[in-house]
């Protein structure tokens, strides 16, 4: 709902100011999708810069990852493995700089489906808030729109089914967010694409997560923008014949153009696909009498318990 709402205020926006193009600042796991569907819904020229992800949380020489461990800390001071005062100290370790959440949650991943889909610049999703890359991101993105103006460069050029599959799966390369389904689904509507679950399972299904970051792996968003950030793992899609190479973008040049001579810094951080997390990241689809309309999973971040499990189930009977 606040994502609608948001949606709803960015479109009017941009009707009621007579733009001739936008540059959305998104950051938030709404803000993005939400920016992406009022313009689109517009679909004058637009472009999209993210706030960028917050550096490194450390807590007695570990990573700690903004979120994910929120949970586990929580849980620990409940069973006594850890104190109210070391748990505020692990809190303040966790966010020590501004910018979203640093592990591979929804805000890095809907920067993620943003760049993937061709409406950032390359290589905007992963570089931190802090950063000084990220002004220059901005001021790029600023001087970008300007020739898309003029171009005639519009939403509806970019957003293209080709450009969804791009997105569907880079997002299981990188181990993303379930929320990423309920967000790309919203943006192909507003675009009059016809996207659903079955198109998330077709496409996504059989692609290996190689991102190592949290909450499927171990590192975090400043060491994935170290490594070369998502162009290499967009040029990874490619080399393996998964990707839409001539998607056009806002840069005016193809997905493939763009990332092709990029090169992987860290192979710890992107892997190989030999040693992918897993060979089925994508977002599965599980329909049964339970979840008629289907549910999703994230193979990469689940435990071997949740692939197969018998149980008693807790029914709840809808009573006028």
């Amino acid at each position: 709902l606040f994502r609608n709402l948001l949606a709803m205020d960015v479109e009017e926006c941009i009707r009621a100011y007579g733009m001739d193009g936008v540059v959305l600042l998104g950051g938030c796991d709404k803000t993005t999708p939400g920016q992406l569907m009022g313009a689109a819904s517009v679909d004058l020229p637009a472009i999209m810069v993210t706030g960028g992800p917050m550096l490194n949380g450390y807590f007695k020489g570990e990573r700690v990852g903004s979120g994910t461990h929120l949970w586990k800390f929580s849980e620990a001071v409940k069973a006594g493995e850890m104190t109210a005062a070391e748990f505020v100290e692990a809190e303040a370790s966790m966010s020590r700089s501004p910018g979203s959440c640093n592990t591979m949650g929804t805000a890095s991943t809907m920067a993620s489906m943003a760049e993937a889909l061709g409406m950032a610049l390359s290589g905007n999703a992963a570089i931190p808030a802090v950063d000084s890359r990220r002004r220059m991101m901005a001021q790029l993105t600023g001087r970008r729109i300007v020739q898309m103006v003029k171009d005639d460069l519009k939403p509806s050029d970019i957003l293209t089914r080709e450009a969804f599959q791009n997105a569907i799966r880079t997002n299981a390369a990188i181990g993303g967010s379930t929320n990423a389904v309920i967000h790309l689904l919203a943006i192909a509507g507003r675009v009059g694409i016809d996207l659903t679950l079955n198109d998330w399972d077709a496409w996504g299904r059989d692609v290996p997560t190689i991102v190592n970051l949290m909450p499927s792996g171990k590192y975090l968003m400043e060491e994935f923008f170290y490594a070369g950030g998502l162009p290499v793992v967009i040029k990874r899609l490619g080399e393996a014949g998964l990707l839409n190479k001539g998607a056009l973008t806002v840069s005016g040049q193809t997905m493939w153009d763009q990332v092709k001579d990029v090169a992987n810094h860290n192979e710890d951080v992107i892997l190989p696909a030999e040693k992918a997390l897993t060979q089925s990241g994508g977002i599965v689809v599980v329909k049964g009498n339970l979840a008629p309309n289907g549910a999703v999973l994230k193979p990469s971040a689940a435990t071997p318990a949740l692939m197969q499990h018998r149980g008693r189930a807790v029914v709840f009977e809808d009573i006028d």
